[in-house]
């Protein structure tokens, strides 16, 4: 059996295992960079060895991509048209890489989908691959971050990752027991901010806030946050790609082996056009399309 594996959207800890796990079946292809390669016809064979020697690595071998001109009925024929030399197609992917697995699907090719993005908000799937190895990479770097800001009793500002998504920003802020956390626009009350700023101060106490990106630059809420001290109070610093770059967490790797078993025993049984996704109890569902 021919399988095709793609890593479409941003890349996430986890995937690497994912490939590497599927890498023991025969005949396994990859399109490098995702629905850009499938499209573009640039379909290579998995390396085994290569496959093996990053499994704990972050990042994904076969390379990922953001691709919007999939959506474009010609790029995406293209891909249908190069999808027919495999008898399924296996996708790993936020929202976006769904409906793209979902319509070559409806367009005759066998497809399988598995949530992969670190912003874990993939519709009825509890859980994507990346989500845990990234919360664990914001938590490490505002806990090795705060003893130099406590020092000076600042405070720091903390951009974490999640797109429109808060799930990374409020399971950082949870575990670090941040002082603050800004996860919607809502949330910008300046001057409860700068109140429990001076309030910390006063006990000579440093201030951590987490901060969901794409809500207002930091650089900026900190600029606005200072004007109300005599000297800069508030820094910044962005967690950013530190978050997809960390090793997967041992958590992270017992539930990628729980979504790539759960696809293989779809491929031996030829179940196609299949979702493998997760449960509140951490238990694999598989719904159709």
């Amino acid at each position: 059996m021919k399988i095709l594996i793609l890593c479409s959207g941003g890349d996430a800890p986890g995937m690497n295992r994912f490939i590497y796990n599927l890498s023991k079946l025969d005949e396994v292809y990859y399109a490098r960079a995702g629905f850009k390669g499938l499209v573009e016809g640039d379909i290579l064979p998995l390396n085994k060895n290569e496959a093996k020697k990053f499994k704990d690595e972050a990042g994904a071998i076969i390379l990922s991509s953001r691709y919007p001109k999939f959506q474009e009925r010609k790029y995406f024929l293209k891909g249908v048209k190069n999808s027919k030399d495999f008898d399924v197609v296996i996708v790993l992917g936020g929202n976006g890489s769904f409906h793209g697995a979902k319509e070559l699907s409806e367009n005759g090719i066998n497809a399988i989908f598995v949530p992969a993005t670190i912003d874990n908000d993939v519709e009825n799937s509890s859980y994507s691959i990346g989500f845990d190895s990234a919360v664990s990479q914001g938590v490490y770097t505002i806990e090795n971050s705060m003893p130099s800001i406590n020092a000076f009793c600042q405070t720091c500002l903390f951009e974490v990752m999640g797109r429109k998504c808060d799930a990374i920003a409020k399971a950082v802020s949870k575990q670090v027991l941040a002082d603050y956390t800004i996860c919607e626009e809502k949330d910008l009350k300046f001057k409860l901010i700068e109140k429990i700023i001076k309030e910390r101060r006063k006990n000579f106490l440093g201030t951590s806030v987490v901060v969901r990106e794409n809500i207002m630059p930091i650089n900026e809420m900190a600029e606005k946050l200072n004007k109300n001290f005599k000297e800069e109070v508030v820094k910044t610093q962005v967690v950013g790609r530190l978050q997809r770059g960390g090793k997967p967490t041992s958590k992270e790797l017992s539930f990628v082996n729980k979504f790539s078993e759960a696809v293989i025993s779809l491929i031996k049984s030829k179940k196609f056009n299949k979702q493998v996704l997760m449960d509140e109890k951490n238990n694999i569902k598989i719904l159709d399309f």
